[in-house]
């Protein structure tokens, strides 16, 4: 028997409301593009975090391109850009490539790990 991965879920200007802003998790957004390099770097990362914390964080991709509304509502200037909501707040904001062992410590932190 095989266990569903539990995968990011993609974020966009539709659903960022319901998915982020009104979730009772935290959740950690991955602010990224197709183009981008050290997006697709953060990817594998991105997904361990998602499976490492199920039922505990959801964690989600938001494509700048696809959903500049939200980017620019919250000043997502450079990516990667991974921030984390708690409550419907900004709480912890990444730019540029992180260790996963960083972000578990912010994640932890905030979940009380």
């Amino acid at each position: 028997m095989t266990s569903k991965k539990t995968e990011p879920v993609r974020i966009d200007s539709g659903n960022f409301h319901q998915e982020v802003l009104e979730c009772k998790l935290p959740v950690l957004l991955d602010f990224w593009a197709e183009w981008c390099m050290p997006c697709k770097m953060m990817d594998s990362t991105i997904e361990e975090l998602a499976e490492e914390y199920a039922g505990r964080l959801k964690v989600g991709k938001v494509n700048t391109d696809d959903t500049r509304d939200v980017s620019m509502k919250y000043g997502v200037t450079a990516i990667p850009t991974l921030t984390v909501f708690w409550k419907g707040q900004v709480v912890k904001k990444f730019i540029g490539l992180q260790r996963k062992a960083d972000l578990k410590v912010a994640i932890d932190e905030l979940i009380g790990g």
